[in-house]
């Protein structure tokens, strides 16, 4: 009987008829993948996506990515490491080459392009007709020579691939006299200056209004770093304190108390005053005669 139901099978399974009407042929075919143009696993990636058991095939299967950012960015292997992940989407070294190109052609160095790497893994993802050419015509435009754009790439690579760097540096050149040197300078303590500009201009036009000039501001921003970029309230209350001590807007010490104070508590100048007092002998009436005597 067994032998009969087995050879009753296998006809239903060769038979042409029984192939493509039987409940069974139709279910090996529901789970079979058709081949054909429109329907072909390799013509679909969501049905790759979906659960087909073909593999995955990368455009370029041998790009490495770390070995790229050892062998030709020049990173150290702790250091590609670390980024490599970052760039896991990466599927060819066209990009990265286009950017590395871009890179040279500004005058980096060997050291210079692995610096800046290992400090912006995503600087190779920039597109360079698109995004990074466009930002050096507009900084040529502000006078920028190609060494001095090296300069401003090195210190904050993940500003400079954003378009809006132009009109940031557009703003601050004229804060600082035209010196893109002292620009730079502040920039490397801060590189926040180029990201917080809704937070420096209101900033900027209440020290103005303290009598402070755009001198006097420069100086600050490289001086304390953080005072043009903290919040407003944080910087209203720092003139509060200096005035405090008894030094006035407007006056040729308001700057220099102004960085004594800044970014400590009432409690800490407090504290500080009163052993000064105590230290040289004066009163608090001397004190303020003291300070208004320097002014």
């Amino acid at each position: 009987m067994l032998r009969r139901r087995g050879r009753v099978l296998i006809q239903m399974l060769s038979s042409p008829s029984a192939s493509t009407s039987s409940p069974l042929h139709r279910l090996i075919s529901a789970t079979r993948p058709q081949v054909n143009a429109r329907s072909s696993i390799l013509s679909s990636p969501r049905r790759l996506l979906s659960g087909a058991t073909a593999p995955v095939v990368s455009p370029n299967p041998s790009f490495a990515v770390e070995e790229y950012l050892v062998s030709t960015c020049g990173l150290t292997r702790p250091q590609a490491l670390k980024a490599s992940p970052k760039l896991a989407h990466l599927r060819s070294a066209a990009n990265p080459d286009a950017v590395l190109a871009f890179l040279a052609g500004r005058g980096l160095s060997g050291a210079d392009v692995a610096a800046l790497v290992a400090k912006d893994p995503k600087f190779l993802c920039a597109g360079v007709d698109k995004g990074l050419s466009p930002i050096v015509a507009g900084l040529s435009g502000l006078g920028l020579s190609d060494p001095e754009m090296a300069r401003l790439l090195s210190l904050a690579p993940h500003k400079f691939r954003c378009r809006s760097i132009v009109a940031k540096l557009h703003y601050y050149l004229p804060l600082f006299g035209g010196s893109l040197e002292k620009l730079l300078r502040a920039i490397n303590f801060n590189t926040n200056l180029l990201c917080c500009k809704r937070r420096v201009e209101p900033n900027v036009a209440f020290l103005r209004e303290c009598g402070l000039g755009d001198g006097d501001i420069a100086k600050l921003c490289s001086s304390i770093p953080r005072m043009v970029t903290a919040n407003m309230e944080r910087v209203r209350t720092m003139v509060a304190l200096t005035e405090g001590l008894g030094v006035p807007r407007g006056s040729g010490m308001f700057r220099h108390a102004l960085s004594a104070v800044a970014f400590l508590d009432e409690k800490k100048i407090t504290a500080k005053v009163d052993h000064l007092k105590k230290t040289v002998g004066w009163s608090d009436a001397e004190h303020q005669r003291k300070v208004g005597h320097k002014l």
